[in-house]
């Protein structure tokens, strides 16, 4: 029997925009206004005094402020009408269409480049140095403080968070280690930390103690979860050496209560799921980027790189008479350029075509599904928005259990922002 259902109650919204819209919003607003000033000023000044070389480069100052604008009109745009029911699943996405607009422009700007670079190799032109290296490093200390004030968006460079901290013996912590994922207990024997270990293997859990070896003050050792939907499942210990870890695999999510028994009593602690983003998870990260502050900070940083260039080859050309390097310098930014550029069309097109945006969200789902027995027979997941994840669930099952169910088991995870459940089951 199919009983579909959505995850959310009536008179729920649709607003799938990434935590620092706004605030992306009005960087983006500002460095278009930091070129636009620039592109004034160089465009006047050029036709006062007859610069040819700096009227070009307000115009070169144009294009960069007009593929600021794409993003800023999306950000705009997509605010406004987020609540809009035109929209199916909201405006989240208009951002990622931006960012890939925004690729297709510096696809062509990299091309017009690499072509005026070829045709300065086979018919060079005489270079006016002392307009042209200014013009050039004033260009370059635009686009500083246009990175600057894109700065402390998600760019999407990942970073790892490995944890320094160390257990009672010596041993660390992991990446997939997190402070939230421990817990110190005060007991008769001194502090023990239960915590949940997942470096490269099935996430299980590990009892250190902190004053004596495992082998020592354990006692009686035995672990019971408790989860809201009411489900309890049991763990038994081996001993490591240096600490004690659970024979079982812990299902996902990795939200339950706890139940300890050791030989001074049982100890009660929680643990609630956290999505963390890493290295070792890029399709994490790549589920939480905001690609169009990423397609304006690629616009900035390619600008820059031309800038470095630029200055280099008329340096080099200038003080050695090697004229062919203020080329050179074209087509080496061309093909930097053009790299990030295929970097963000890939990236972008993947989200506007819907492909699964995180691998591991999808094992999380299977496993809290599957958890006792239940059958997951499809899930589509795909991206709504930055941070923001749909999914469409089917499960099957022989037990008495409805889409509330699983709701309920899936609620931990904050990045499924808008889930449909299908129950078929199989009970006569």
């Amino acid at each position: 029997m199919e009983n579909p259902m959505n995850a959310m109650a009536d008179g729920h919204t649709h607003v799938f925009l990434g935590t620092g819209h706004e605030k992306n919003e009005r960087k983006t607003w500002a460095v278009i206004v930091l070129c636009g000033v620039m592109m004034v000023v160089e465009i006047v000044g050029g036709s006062l005094y007859g610069s040819l070389a700096l009227v070009a480069d307000g115009l070169h100052m144009s294009t960069h402020a007009g593929a600021m604008l794409i993003a800023a009109l999306a950000y705009t745009y997509a605010r406004r009408h987020a609540q809009d029911a035109r929209f199916v699943f909201g405006t989240g996405k208009l951002g990622d269409l931006a960012g890939f607009s925004s690729a297709i422009v510096l696809a062509m700007i990299a091309a017009l480049i690499g072509y005026e670079a070829i045709v300065r190799f086979l018919s060079p032109v005489p270079i006016r140095f002392a307009e042209a290296i200014p013009i050039a490093v004033v260009g370059l200390m635009v686009n500083i403080a246009s990175a600057w004030l894109l700065s402390g968006s998600d760019h999407g460079h990942d970073h790892g968070h490995g944890h320094g901290h160390s257990h009672g013996h010596g041993q660390n912590h992991s990446e997939h280690e997190h402070e939230d994922e421990r817990r110190e207990i005060a007991t008769a024997q001194g502090v023990v930390e239960l915590s949940i270990f997942e470096q490269d293997t099935p996430p299980r859990f590990r009892l250190a103690f902190a004053s004596q070896p495992a082998a020592d003050g354990a006692g009686p050792l035995s672990l019971e979860t408790r989860r809201a939907d009411g489900t309890r499942r049991s763990f038994s210990f081996v001993n490591r050496g240096a600490y004690w870890e659970s024979t079982e695999e812990i299902p996902e999510p990795h939200a339950f209560e706890v139940s300890l028994q050791l030989a001074d009593g049982s100890h009660e602690v929680t643990f609630e799921e956290h999505e963390h983003e890493h290295a070792v998870h890029a399709g994490s990260s790549a589920a939480h980027r905001d690609y169009n502050i990423r397609s304006a900070y690629i616009h900035v940083l390619a600008d820059a790189a031309v800038s470095v260039l630029a200055i280099t080859g008329l340096v080099l050309a200038r003080g050695f008479g090697w004229m062919w390097m203020d080329p050179l310098a074209g087509v080496i930014g061309a093909v930097v350029i053009a790299n990030w550029s295929y970097g963000l069309i890939r990236d972008t097109g993947r989200i506007l075509l819907d492909m699964n945006p995180d691998q591991g969200m999808t094992a999380k789902v299977r496993e809290a599904i599957e958890s006792d027995g239940d059958r997951l027979v499809d899930l589509h997941l795909w991206r709504l928005g930055p941070g923001h994840l749909g999914a469409l669930v089917s499960v099957l099952t022989n037990k008495p259990r409805d889409c509330a169910f699983y709701r309920e088991r899936l609620k931990n995870y904050k990045s499924l922002s808008h889930v449909t459940v299908e129950v078929r089951n199989t009970r006569a």
